[in-house]
């Protein structure tokens, strides 16, 4: 019998999010090299945003091991000599990248053979382009989720003489699904999102209007699909949950509140709404007809700007009448959707590289464009945020990785945890209120 050619793959994905674990988890297996028998071992940064077992489970990932902890604490495990990682995938914000960068920088200094480190977006890139880019440059792979991001980031590195070999033209790793076929009762989904629009106002209008929308459709499925519970984080803030807000409508009995997994909400919609979520690539992706708000303007604070040109702008009282949007197919294909069944091939430039890669006998030191030269008044506070000096390495007080928390601590923690929530949800807003009087 010929030999196995199975070859193991050990992965460790480090995120800050329930968003960015769907996303790291999701990337880690897309981008495997074929044949790859894949161990994911996860660890979730300590923060705000850490993940619940409820947000876990919905992702629907299931890792070989899961830990929660802090910057240094990830970077004294990476660091051991006995590690067994190729691959380190960093789902996190730009600033923690960069910190983590620094930090592996320093761990690995003088070893010849080291993980490849891979890093990119969750979704849509419509703000901070050149900041995010730039806090993750030094990863040996950059993933864009789209032609138009890999064009853009290549274009970014290249203005401030940085290298841009680094960015790797993927899709977003979550797509997928059967194909739009219509559903009985025909449903309505509205995408909520964290932040986007942040104030009450424009929350309740978007509020009331699904609501009317169910009134003047009785007949069809109207569902407000929530990301988050009240008490929990996701990659955004928060303020004014929805579930707040529809406490004080009257909604008719054809509306209702989903959570879940976005992929199961997606088998039965047949009108996909939202202002600029991801899921609206999602739901281009199966065919799905899909509405980007433009009630409120199109603007870059909404992020509905980023679909100028894509045929899905449109207002609430076109889709009372009926409207249904038809989408640009140049538009599509150049965000990643790949509507035209070439999705299981995206990834394929990645899993190429990643393979050169782990077989190199020799990879060259992480070397990020910012440096204490380079960016001064800068860097040394987005390393000190996560404990790390100047030179990546820990500070005096960083948290010791050589125990677990005590059950105490660990109580405390999460009491923390949930007074920042109860703040952040319920008493900036009064605050806020308050200063406007």
């Amino acid at each position: 019998m010929p030999a196995s050619t199975t070859k193991s793959l050990r992965v460790a994905v480090l995120a800050d999010s329930d968003t960015r674990w769907k996303w790291g988890s999701l990337t880690a297996t897309r981008i495997a090299p074929a044949e790859s028998d894949v161990r994911l071992d996860g660890f979730l940064l300590r923060g705000r945003a850490t993940p619940t077992a409820r947000q876990l489970e919905e992702v629907g990932v299931r890792a070989d091991s899961l830990r929660e902890v802090t910057a240094v604490e990830f970077l004294r495990e990476l660091g051991k000599e006995d590690h067994s990682y190729d691959v380190v995938v960093l789902a996190l914000v730009g600033g923690a990248v960069q910190a983590v960068l620094h930090g592996l920088a320093r761990a690995w200094d003088g070893r010849t053979k080291r993980p490849v480190v891979v890093t990119g977006y969750v979704g849509i890139v419509y703000e901070k382009l050149a900041d995010g880019l730039l806090l993750r440059h030094g990863a040996d792979l950059v993933l864009a989720n789209s032609r138009q991001d890999a064009d853009r980031f290549r274009d970014v590195y290249e203005g401030v003489g940085a290298d841009s070999g680094s960015v790797t033209e993927v899709a977003l790793p979550f797509l997928g699904g059967a194909a739009y076929a219509g559903n009985d009762p025909y449903t309505v989904v509205f995408a909520a999102q964290p932040s986007v629009p942040e104030n009450r106002r424009d929350r309740t209008y978007l509020l009331d209007r699904l609501i009317r929308h169910a009134r003047l459709h009785p007949d069809r499925e109207v569902l407000l699909k929530l990301r988050s519970k009240p008490g929990e984080h996701t990659t955004h803030i928060e303020e004014l949950p929805y579930q707040k807000l529809v406490q004080k409508a009257d909604p008719p009995a054809n509306f209702r509140l989903v959570y879940g997994h976005m992929g199961d909400v997606l088998d039965r919609t047949d009108l996909l709404v939202t202002i600029s979520s991801t899921a609206a690539l999602e739901s281009l992706h199966r065919r799905i007809p899909t509405v980007v708000l433009s009630d409120l303007g199109v603007r870059e604070a909404l992020g509905n700007h980023h679909f100028v040109g894509s045929g899905c702008l449109a207002s609430w009282d076109q889709l009372d009448e009926g409207h249904r949007p038809a989408p640009d197919a140049a538009w599509v294909a150049r965000q990643g959707v790949a509507a035209d069944g070439s999705y299981e091939t995206a990834f394929d430039a990645a899993r190429t590289r990643i393979t050169e890669l782990v077989e190199a006998d020799r990879l060259p030191p992480l070397a990020p464009y910012y440096t204490p030269v380079t960016a001064p008044g800068y860097l040394p506070g987005i390393l000190a945020r996560h404990h790390l000096g100047p030179d990546g390495s820990p500070l005096p007080g960083a948290p010791a990785a050589d125990r677990e928390p005590s059950p105490v601590r660990q109580i405390v923690r999460r009491a923390a945890r949930g007074a920042y929530r109860h703040g952040v949800q319920r008493v900036a807003p009064v605050i806020r209120r308050m200063g406007d009087l």
